[in-house]
């Protein structure tokens, strides 16, 4: 197969070589200030991973020098474009604590705590980085309660807790899809503790009935009374938080059923 080059496409090469070969003269240059004056050129043009390199380069010859500063928060900055977020984070939180008088001290703690949350994994995985997260853009708000970002902050806010939220419902269900059904029914309690406004506590609650019916169902019979009484308190709860809802015929079923099985045990001793 053949390849056309044309003229643009030389040029284009061309451009980029020479573009390459003036960095690498920059790199060696020993000139901290021609280092710096291109890094801030880099940056403006958005060319991240350039002006970190020579960022990195400058920051220890020029530090207690006013270019510091600078060259502290736009390498704070370039980590974060390259979505390099937990270096960024630690970049912005160095800043802050380097220069926490500087105007741009209340920018680079509320972007600590954004890294953060942008490290963070997605509501299936480990989310101690969303805890983290959460915990410092509150930290943020309580020390900057008027702040520009106070918005952006409650957002993020708010979904971290959505995504918490969501993971400790996963949780807690793993253990009824996995039949471990006592585990399940404290798992499924502490998640509303735990939770209080949850979107899923009407589902969270039905899986609490269910559960505690399966686990009698399965129970030697000697633990089956004992057990359906449980159905029978964990289904009155339900109803009485959620008369109308969606899951009221099976919840109906599992005590209705419950029902007929203790009756059964009225007469009997055990």
């Amino acid at each position: 197969m053949r390849i056309q080059v044309t003229g643009l496409t030389i040029l284009l090469i061309l451009l980029l070589s020479a573009g390459c070969s003036n960095f690498r003269k920059i790199e060696k240059n020993p000139d901290w200030r021609v280092k710096y004056e291109a890094a801030m050129r880099y940056y403006e043009k958005k060319d991240h991973y350039r002006a970190s390199v020579l960022f990195e380069q400058v920051m220890p010859i020029i530090r207690g020098l006013p270019e510091a500063e600078k060259a502290q928060f736009y390498l704070a900055y370039c980590q974060f474009y390259e979505k390099l977020y937990l270096l960024a984070s630690e970049q912005f939180r160095t800043f802050y604590e380097t220069y926490g008088r500087s105007a741009l001290a209340e920018e680079a703690r509320y972007m600590f705590a954004y890294s953060l949350f942008r490290s963070s994994p997605d509501s299936n995985l480990d989310q101690t980085g969303s805890i983290d997260a959460m915990a410092s853009m509150q930290e943020f708000l309580n020390r900057y309660p008027n702040s520009k970002f106070r918005d952006q902050a409650l957002e993020v806010i708010y979904t971290t807790q959505e995504r918490l939220d969501q993971k400790g419902f996963d949780n807690a269900k793993q253990y009824y899809r996995m039949r471990h059904y006592k585990a399940a029914i404290v798992a499924l309690k502490n998640f509303q503790n735990n939770f209080p406004d949850s979107e899923h506590l009407e589902e969270a609650r039905y899986f609490v009935v269910e559960s505690h019916y399966r686990l009698a169902e399965q129970s030697i019979y000697t633990k089956q009374r004992e057990r359906y009484q449980e159905v029978v308190s964990a289904y009155l709860e339900f109803i009485d938080r959620y008369p109308s809802s969606t899951y009221l015929k099976d919840a109906e079923k599992m005590y209705s059923d419950s029902l007929e099985k203790l009756s059964k045990f009225k007469n009997v001793n055990l």
